[in-house]
C-alpha cells in the first residue's frame, strides 16, 4: 500500500489537532462530556503521537545535537510562559500534574537518548539519570510518559509495530495516573491517540515541497497566547485546566 503521507502532512494534521484540542479547553472548560465536547478532544489526541515521532526523526537526523538541544530547551521555556498564560497556571510550577507544556519532556527526553547511546557514561549513572528526567518531566504536560514512549520508540525505530506497541504501552501508564488521580472520564480518553498509529504507519519518510521545520516553534506557543488573550477577553484569568 502506498504511503501518502510527507513530513509536511504530519505536522499540519498535528497542528490543526492541537489547535482543536486547545479551543475546546477554552470554549468548553473543564471535564465536559458533551458527545462534540469529547470529540474534539478525541482529534486532539492525534497530536502528541506525532510530535514524539518527530521527535524520534530530529535525534536521529540531525546535523548538530547540541544546536538541537538548546533549541528545544528554549523553545521549552519560551512555551512554558505561553502555555502557563493559556491555561492560567502559575508561572512557577506548584503542581505535580499540567505544571508546563510537553515541550520540556520532549527537550529531556532527546537529552536522555544522547546519555543512553553514549557508550562512555556508566550504567548505573545512566539508570541514575534516568531516574532523575524521568522526576523532573513529571510535572510537564504528559508527564514523563513523554519520555518514556519517545526513548522507546527511538530503540525500535526500525520497527514501526514494535514502535507503536512501546508508544502504546506510555500511552496505557498515562491513562491509568489520570484516571486515578485526575478524571476517570478524560483519562480513558487518552486512549484516542491510538488513532495516530494509521496516520503515522502512511508517513513516506520524505519532507515535501515546503520547508516547514520551524513552523511549529513559531506556532505553538503564538498559538497558546491568542487562546490566553481570548480567554481573559471572556472570561478573566481562569484555569482551564485542572
Amino acid at each position: 500500500m502506498k504511503k501518502f503521507l510527507n513530513s509536511n502532512h504530519l505536522k499540519l494534521i498535528a497542528i490543526i489537532a492541537m489547535t482543536i484540542d486547545h479551543l475546546a479547553w477554552l470554549l468548553f472548560p473543564g471535564f465536559q462530556t458533551a458527545w462534540y465536547v469529547v470529540l474534539l478532544h478525541v482529534i486532539g489526541r492525534l497530536t502528541a503521537p506525532i510530535m514524539w515521532f518527530f521527535i524520534v526523526e530530529g535525534y536521529n537526523h540531525t546535523h548538530n545535537l547540541k544546536k538541537y538541544i538548546t533549541r528545544l530547551f528554549a523553545f521549552a521555556i519560551v512555551s512554558h510562559f505561553a502555555y502557563c498564560f493559556c491555561f492560567g497556571i502559575s508561572f512557577i510550577p506548584n503542581s505535580i500534574f499540567n505544571a508546563t507544556s510537553v515541550l520540556w519532556s520532549l527537550a529531556w527526553s532527546v537529552v536522555l537518548m544522547a546519555i543512553l547511546d553514549n557508550q562512555k557514561i556508566n550504567k548505573y549513572l545512566k539508570i541514575l539519570l534516568f531516574i532523575g528526567i524521568f522526576l523532573i518531566t513529571f510535572p510537564a504536560d504528559w508527564s514523563c510518559i513523554a519520555v518514556f514512549a519517545i526513548i522507546f520508540m527511538n530503540k525500535y525505530k526500525d520497527n514501526f509495530k514494535k514502535k507503536m506497541l512501546m508508544m502504546m504501552v506510555g500511552i496505557i501508564m498515562y491513562v491509568a495516573v489520570y484516571y486515578f488521580c485526575i478524571d476517570h472520564f478524560y483519562g480513558l480518553l487518552q486512549l484516542a491517540t491510538a488513532l495516530t498509529i494509521p496516520i503515522l504507519y502512511f508517513y513516506n519518510s520524505e519532507r515535501g515541497k515546503l520547508n516547514l521545520k520551524y513552523l511549529f516553534y513559531v506556532y505553538y506557543p503564538l498559538h497558546l497566547v491568542i487562546i490566553g488573550i481570548i480567554k481573559i477577553i471572556v472570561y478573566g484569568n481562569i484555569k482551564l485546566l485542572f
